[in-house]
Order: structure tokens, then C-alpha cells, then sequence
């Protein structure tokens, strides 16, 4: 618990200049409470406390063989010593220097409970994991729960000070055991691991006897020089890229990775062939080869790491390379969109063939291009010293390709970006045929016709699962009266589709697995009672279900609090909907002080855009970040309002601000209609291009009388090569960059504002400096705002520290704005 938690920041002194508070405070006042508030962390209000400090839900993992089940509680959130452990920011990476951990895994991926039973026997006991007699005090951590092929085994890695290494469990017993003198190689590839059999792997570690990492020359012996010949060659705005000659030693040391092979029965390990800059390895059919990939220089410091020169080659089990199947160059010259022209995205057959696949552009790479076909899918067959074959055309972009079980099928996925349409076939891998399986609008809910149901085979691999003849596939069911999760069977003879399970209407239930027995396993939730898992017979509607797990609700407010779903339209026609959350004390007729929370999303079809989600019968389980704490402190929220953007791809956001100007005044007005909120006491908040939306709100209308935004850009000319599905570059639109720039509108902002930013943001264009200068912007014309830079947090807040503040911050600002939520005016 931190109910009494106090953290001190003397080593941020650049937060002395930061944001304060604007309400009407004398300037001796205002200087008391900055000093007092650049000291010390806040908390919210002691429910939001409670619940921020409960246990997280259970996570429901089933082993392959569908015998054992592991409940795994994450760590809710990190601390901010945790955060302000040394790490390197490299090519677009950011890693814990002493472990190579990537930082979002210590971030949000450590393990605070591990319990494993037997799936089927709700009376057995748990076994217990006692990971914290492990964790060395606190100061390591066990992450990353994986079942090895035949669900007798299951792995675990633990951070250490030092290093990350690999531990390996018994699912019956429970025992762990340390895979002694191996120290895994995350910082290109967390969890990259191909499996050869149930009890053999290959995986990346630490070269052995690392030499130390080069040192920081103590003085400069050459100016830093960058220049550019006369090719265009278009970046998006990416954080942490490499600055220095010293940047580019520091990533080949850490990246520099060993191919190990681990027996799982002993515990032995043996290194494979020469070390490499490895970011992948997967196996090839049966143990017959190993499919690796690796970065070479030259590096560049305009782009990140996977756009650095690559080679792909085909290795013997004990890692001698038979042949190099692809050198990538670096990826320059690249227009926004587009693709490199010669092969990429490479794909190791599970099956018996042991073929390499991979995908090549037929326009150039260059989406600009007019061509009959943009892609091909080609095929490099074993022993791989012969050509590699065209297996197909596809007139859009590639996507994806999926492996069927059955051997003899693939799923293969393309996109088509300006009509933000996509479009599956089923290929058959050795006879050619091919058979248009699924063809919809990316935005599509209602038609959806779901996604394969996925399953790990004996090898390892990760494989679309079929049953009695045909494809598995799972989706939520969206409709008018919500989500309804289904598991269909699509005919691999005729593509007819059969319906086998759909979730009730009183609960919502998701198809997990098919047991031995043709049983279906789902993971049921409803109002009252978080998810829990329950097995029932298939394909018989209303059939009584088994519960096999119960979790406990992390608070009883929760089941007070209300919500519903509202449709409506806007001025235009366009359908429209949000998510109303009245507070456990709400009474009929009372016109609260209400927040907005919004995130616009782009379609080309008005009718896509009115598409509900969400279902009535999910259990509320709030994030740490979420706004919706606030309706424990009495507010109104109105969550996932939507902002739909209407029109062609190309053009979509011409009118951008109309748009959400128009969806705005419908939100309210709904809102005002339904007797819950007081129009003339509501907030617009957001996170990333939430915020981006919620500002240009605030400077292009009055509908709101405060705003929050969380982590945005706000001056779009330092975007200038295009920023969330906008294709244009700023010299083709410059008008409509400068329109959407909230930053050049800032005298027109006279509502208060409270931006919240990670002091080390790393999402390509919200870097620190766009809250930054619109605070001083709003300082410098007279505006009312808060400035609140959370030391060492990135895009999303993870420190308990951190995520506490940003409620209580947020909660603040309402009552400051808004006033108290239950003062009926």
C-alpha cells in the first residue's frame, strides 16, 4: 500500500519551471504550491487508492495439451525505482543496461502471483509458485510465462541485477529450475524462442565472457556530421535514434547475440556458430533447419533498428549457415507507406517441407505506383540450393500469412490502405489453388467474420487451428445490441460457414479452447462478476456451463457503479455512441459536472462509422490510468465517445475540425437530454491523439469549460511526414498541418488546460516538447494551464508513483473547473 507515499525529486530541478496552477492565486501563493507540489507525489481519493492497490485479475493461461491451467496476476504497476534503473536509448530501443531487458517488459510485465492447477478439476489444489523467495528482496523478477509445446513444461525469465535469465517449471509439480550459465539476449528480441521439440530450443543469450561495454570518450574528437545527396527519403518523427559514433559501439555490444540450444531434460546448454546483431530464430519443419535474422552496418540516425541492413539465412540445427536467402539494405529512399522493393517479411514453414516464405513488392515498394499486383508470396523449398517459386499475386499489400494446421493450407492476408479495406484467401501450399475466404472494411464490426483461433502443434509453432474439417475462427460479435462473442467453423472444402458457439445475452462469454472431449472452454464474465473460466458442451444453445475459476471482485463499489451504452446522431447523420458511467451515488435527475473522453478514428464509409462495441454484460475492470476512476469521486464520465472522421482516405482530415466540432456538440447534447450532465459544466479529455483531438477542441469552440490532455502532439509541422493515417507530407498540405495545429491557436484557448506528459516519451511525434511549448505558449498569451512532466515516464504512465499523481492531478483540475460534482447549480 502507498497510502501515505512521499517521493522527493531534488534531481528534477528542470521541473522548477514547470506548469502552475492559474486560478486567480496571488503570485506568493502560487510560489507556496508549486514548491510544495514539485516535491512531493500525490494521491487520489482514498477509493481510487484502494482499487489502484488491489490485485489485478487473474490471467487464465491453458498449456497445450489442455491439462493444466496457470493463473497469472501481473504486477499492476512499476515504481520509480524500477524506472530510474540505468538503461540505454538506442535505434529506437530502450533497454535496461545491466540485463537487456526491454523497458516496457519491467515495466508491465512483472509476475506477482503464479498459481497452476489441473484445468478440468475445480476441487483439485493450487499449487502455489513462490516467486518471491526467488525474487532476491524485491530486487528481481519473474516475467514472461510461456508453455513449452507439450504443456508438461513451462518457462519463466527472471531480471536480476545483472542479468535475465531462464528458469524452467514443472506443471505437475511446480518446481523451478535455473538453466545455469545463460544469460538471455532481449534487447532486439524479447521472447524469441524456436522451439525444435517439446524439450529443445534455440534461443538468443549474451555472448559468453561479454567484454565490457565502450566507454563514453570524456572528450569529442569530431563534429557530429549528417548529410543528404539530392533522394527523398521521408522518416516519421521517431524518439531514442542513434546520435553518436559511441551510440552505434554501445548497440553492437548489446546486440550482439549467441544462438543457444537448451535441453529442457538436463538443464545443458551448447552455443551455435559465430555471434551476430540476431533479432530473430525460428525452426524450420521438424528440427531440419533454423531460419535466422540479423542487423548489420551500416546504421543509420534517422531511422530505428529495423530499418538497418538486414540478412536472412537458413541454418543446420547446429547453426552452420547453408545459404543466405536475402541481404536487405538499409531502408532509405523508402516513400511514406511503402515497402523496401526486393524480398521481405520472412516466414519458416512448420510443416514437413521445412520451406522459407517471404514476400516481395511488384510496384517498387512504392504505394504511388499504378500496379495490376503490389506484392508476391515466394517460396524457398529445402535443401535451398535451388530457385525460390511464385506461389502468388496479391493486387494490394501484403499482410499476413498464417499457417494452417492441417499442413496443407495457409491463410493469406492482404491490405488495401487507401480504401482501408483488407482481404484474406486460403492457399493451398502445394496444389496452387487459391480462394477469397474473407473481404471486408478494416472498420467493419457488424460483418466481421472474426479471426483463426490459434494453437501451439508439438513443434512449437504457432498454428490456425481446424476442427472437423474446417477453420476455426473467433470474433466479438459486434451489433446494435452490443458484443456477442462467437467461435465459427469455416469449410475448408466449400467455404460455407458454421456457427458453433455464441456468447448469451445476460453474460459475455469468449470461446478459448475445444477440449479432447469436443467441450468448448470460455472465459465468462458478466455485470457483477470479473472473468472466470467455465466449460459447457458445443453447439447447443443455453447449455448449462461448469465454472472452473472464480475471481474475487478488487472492490464492491464497483458493482454500484452504472453504465450503459447510448447511441445517437450528430448534426450530419452520422451514428454516434458513448459509454455512460454514473457514480454509485448517482440519484435519477441530477445534472453532474461531466468528462469526455474521446479518441477520433478515421472511415471511409458514414455507415462503418456508427458500428457499436463493447458489451453491457463486461465486468468494470478500470486500468490505473483510466478516467473512469473518476466516477468514484463523483463525476460523469462519458467514455469512448466517439469522433468519427468521415471521407476519403486521401482527404480525410480537411475537415477534421468540423468533424469533431460536430461530434462535440452531439456528445453534449445527448448528454444534456439524458438529465445527467450540465452542459454547462463539462470537460474534454484525451490521451496521445485523444489530446491532439481535446485541445483543438478547446481552441476552435467554447462547448467545454476545461480540458485534459495526455501525452499529444499539438504542432503538427513536427510531424511533417505524415501522423496517424494522414498520407500527405507537409509541403503537400501544408494548409491542412497548420489548420490541425492547435500550438498556432493558442490565443483562442480560453479554457483551462491541464497537459500531463512522460518526461521521456518514446511514440514517434509526442515527444515532451509539444506540451511543453504549448504551456509556454498559453503562459505567454494570457492562458489558463497546467504543466505536469512525470520524470522517466514514457508514452503510457507505469510507476504506481506516477499513475496515483495523474489521478489525483486530474481530479483536482475538475474540482478546480468544474466545481463539486454533486453542487446541482
Amino acid at each position: 500500500m502507498l497510502s501515505e507515499l512521499l517521493v522527493l525529486l531534488p534531481r528534477f530541478n528542470r521541473l522548477a519551471h514547470l506548469a502552475l496552477l492559474g486560478l486567480g492565486l496571488g503570485m506568493s501563493t502560487l510560489v507556496a504550491v508549486a514548491a510544495a507540489q514539485q516535491t512531493i507525489y500525490q494521491q487520489p481519493s482514498p477509493t481510487v487508492r484502494e482499487l489502484l492497490d488491489a490485485p489485478a485479475l487473474p490471467k487464465h493461461l491453458v498449456s497445450p495439451n489442455k491439462q493444466h491451467l496457470a493463473l497469472l496476476e501481473l504486477r499492476r504497476f512499476s515504481s520509480l525505482a524500477e524506472l530510474a534503473r540505468p538503461t540505454l536509448k538506442l535505434a529506437g530501443l530502450r533497454f535496461d543496461e545491466a540485463s537487456g531487458l526491454p523497458s516496457q517488459t519491467a515495466a508491465t510485465g512483472a509476475i506477482a502471483r503464479l498459481r497452476l492447477r489441473p484445468l478440468l478439476n475445480p476441487q483439485a489444489p493450487e499449487q502455489n509458485i513462490d516467486l518471491s523467495a526467488l525474487s532476491a528482496g524485491g530486487k528481481s523478477f519473474f516475467h514472461s510465462f510461456s508453455w513449452a509445446p507439450d504443456g508438461q513444461r513451462f518457462l519463466l525469465e527472471r531480471r536480476t541485477d545483472k542479468a535475465n535469465e531462464l528458469w524452467v517449471g514443472n506443471a505437475v509439480s511446480g518446481e523451478l529450475r535455473q538453466v545455469n550459465g545463460l544469460r538471455l539476449n532481449n534487447a532486439l528480441a524479447q521472447g524469441e524462442i524456436a522451439w525444435l521439440n517439446a524439450s529443445e530450443l534455440v534461443l538468443l543469450a549474451q555472448v559468453e565472457r561479454r567484454a565490457a561495454a565502450p566507454k563514453q570518450p570524456s572528450v569529442p574528437n569530431a563534429p557530429l556530421i549528417r548529410e543528404t545527396a539530392g533522394r527523398a527519403s521521408p522518416e516519421r518523427t521517431h524518439a531514442d535514434l542513434l546520435q553518436t559514433p559511441h551510440d552505434e559501439r554501445l548497440l553492437e555490444h548489446h546486440a550482439l547475440s549467441q544462438l543457444t540450444r537448451v535441453d529442457l531434460r538436463s538443464l545443458q546448454i551448447k552455443r551455435l556458430g559465430a555471434p551476430a546483431m540476431f533479432f530473430s530464430v525460428s525452426s524450420l519443419g521438424e528440427d531440419e533447419a533454423l531460419l535466422t535474422e540479423r542487423i548489420t552496418r551500416p546504421f543509420s540516425y534517422s531511422l530505428t533498428w529495423e530499418d538497418f541492413p538486414q540478412v536472412v539465412e537458413v541454418r543446420r540445427p547446429d547453426g552452420v549457415v547453408l545459404r543466405e536467402v536475402a541481404r536487405l539494405p538499409l531502408k532509405r529512399g523508402v516513400a511514406i507507406n511503402g515497402v523496401l522493393p526486393g524480398p521481405r517479411l520472412f516466414y519458416a514453414s512448420p510443416n514437413k517441407d521445412a520451406a522459407v516464405y517471404w514476400v516481395e513488392a511488384l510496384d517498387g515498394g512504392n504505394p504511388n505506383n499504378r500496379a495490376a499486383h503490389r506484392d508476391r508470396l515466394m517460396r524457398l523449398d529445402a535443401p535451398y540450393t535451388g530457385e525460390a517459386q511464385e506461389l502468388l499475386r496479391l493486387p494490394q499489400r501484403f499482410n499476413s500469412l498464417r499457417f494452417v494446421d492441417d499442413g496443407q493450407h495457409a491463410l493469406v492476408s492482404e491490405d488495401d490502405g487507401l480504401r482501408a479495406w483488407t482481404r484474406s484467401y486460403l492457399l493451398a501450399l502445394r496444389g496452387g489453388s487459391i480462394r477469397t475466404v474473407f473481404d471486408h472494411s478494416q472498420r467493419e464490426r457488424y460483418r466481421h467474420p472474426g479471426s483463426p483461433m490459434m494453437r501451439m502443434s508439438a513443434g512449437g509453432h504457432l498454428l490456425a487451428q481446424t476442427y472437423g474439417g474446417g477453420l476455426l475462427l473467433q470474433g466479438a460479435g459486434a451489433s446494435p445490441k452490443g458484443d456477442r462473442p462467437f467461435l465459427d467453423r469455416l469449410s475448408l472444402q466449400d467455404g460455407s460457414v458454421q456457427r458453433l458457439f455464441q456468447s448469451g445475452e445476460a453474460v459475455y462469454a469468449q470461446p478459448l479452447e475445444i477440449l479432447g472431449d469436443g467441450r468448448l472452454l470460455s472465459l465468462q464474465e458478466s455485470t457483477n462478476q470479473p472473468p472466470s473460466l467455465h466449460v459447457q458442451v458445443l453447439n447447443q444453445p443455453g447449455a448449462t456451463s461448469l465454472a472452473l475459476t472464480k475471481a474475487r471482485p478488487p472492490h464492491p463499489l464497483m458493482r454500484k457503479i452504472r453504465r450503459e451504452l447510448i447511441s445517437f446522431k450528430r448534426a450530419d447523420g452520422v451514428d454516434m455512441s458513448f459509454w455512460m458511467y454514473l457514480p454509485p451515488d448517482y440519484k435519477e435527475g441530477e445534472a453532474r459536472a461531466t468528462l469526455v473522453w474521446a479518441y477520433p478514428l478515421e472511415f471511409n464509409d458514414a455507415a462503418l462509422a456508427g458500428q457499436l462495441s463493447g458489451s453491457t454484460n463486461r465486468y468494470p475492470n478500470f486500468s490505473g490510468l483510466s478516467p473512469l476512476m473518476l466516477v468514484l469521486d463523483g463525476y460523469v464520465v462519458l467514455m469512448d465517445a466517439t469522433m468519427p472522421i468521415v471521407g476519403d482516405a486521401k482527404s480525410v482530415n480537411d475537415d477534421f475540425i468540423e468533424q469533431i466540432t460536430l461530434s462535440a456538440k452531439a456528445i453534449i447534447d445527448k448528454a444534456e437530454d439524458l438529465g445527467v450532465t450540465d452542459p454547462k459544466r463539462v470537460a474534454i479529455g484525451g490521451h496521445s491523439y485523444g489530446a491532439f483531438m481535446a485541445v483543438n477542441l478547446l481552441a476552435h469552440t467554447d462547448l467545454f469549460k476545461a480540458g485534459i490532455a495526455r501525452s499529444g502532439a499539438y504542432n503538427r509541422t513536427l510531424t511533417p511526414f505524415g501522423f496517424q493515417s494522414e498520407r500527405r507530407s507537409l509541403w503537400e498540405a501544408r494548409d491542412i498541418y497548420l489548420k490541425l495545429s492547435p500550438f498556432l491557436y493558442v490565443n483562442q484557448i480560453k479554457e483551462p488546460l491541464l497537459l500531463i506528459h512522460g518526461d521521456v516519451d518514446d511514440r514517434a511525434g509526442t515527444m515532451p516538447m509539444q506540451s511543453e511549448r504549448l504551456y509556454q505558449a498559453l503562459s505567454g498569451t494570457g492562458g489558463t494551464a497546467r504543466y505536469v512532466l512525470l520524470p522517466l515516464e514514457a508514452h503510457g504512465y507505469t510507476a504506481r508513483e506516477s499513475v496515483g499523481h495523474v489521478q489525483w492531478e486530474m481530479r483536482q483540475w475538475l474540482r478546480a473547473h468544474l466545481g463539486d460534482p454533486k453542487d446541482m447549480r
